[in-house]
């Protein structure tokens, strides 16, 4: 889980939703968050990484700065990081992400947006911009 990145630090994980708890409402926290039980109706908010174990449930909006998926997830996702949806993640719901990764077998049903917007290539008929003429042969182009 957020690994692929070796540049990125790994947070000690200070808030755990365990197996055997469910969880309703509005979790506000300052440290990093894993979440192995259910979360229904509610809102997990860190400034620190989400992860969702391989056997939680999530129905919840999840606001953190990477969020790592091996379960279940339903609702909105907003991480100005990275969403990782592993290979025994689901994930159904809009998502506003800096970077995304979907694992093999891995599942996503939902709108993507990533936080910054690049524009498009310009494609013209001669297939080059304005700014740059075709070479009208291999002597004519630059070296």
């Amino acid at each position: 889980m957020f690994g692929r990145n070796k540049g990125a630090p790994i947070e000690k994980i200070e808030t755990v939703i365990g197996p055997n708890t469910n969880f309703k409402g509005r979790l506000v926290c300052d440290g990093s968050v894993r979440i192995d039980g259910i979360c229904e109706e509610g809102v997990i908010e860190t400034v620190g990484n989400i992860v969702v174990g391989p056997q939680a449930k999530v129905a919840a909006d999840l606001i953190a700065e990477n969020v790592s998926v091996g379960g279940a997830a339903t609702g909105s996702i907003k991480a100005p990081g990275r969403l990782e949806i592993l290979s025994t993640g689901k994930v159904w719901g809009d998502v506003d992400v800096g970077s995304f990764l979907l694992d093999e077998e891995g599942y996503f049903n939902g709108k993507l947006s990533m936080k910054e917007e690049l524009a498009p290539p310009v494609i013209g008929s001669s297939g080059s911009s304005p700014e740059q003429p075709i070479a009208e042969s291999a002597a004519e182009q630059p070296v």
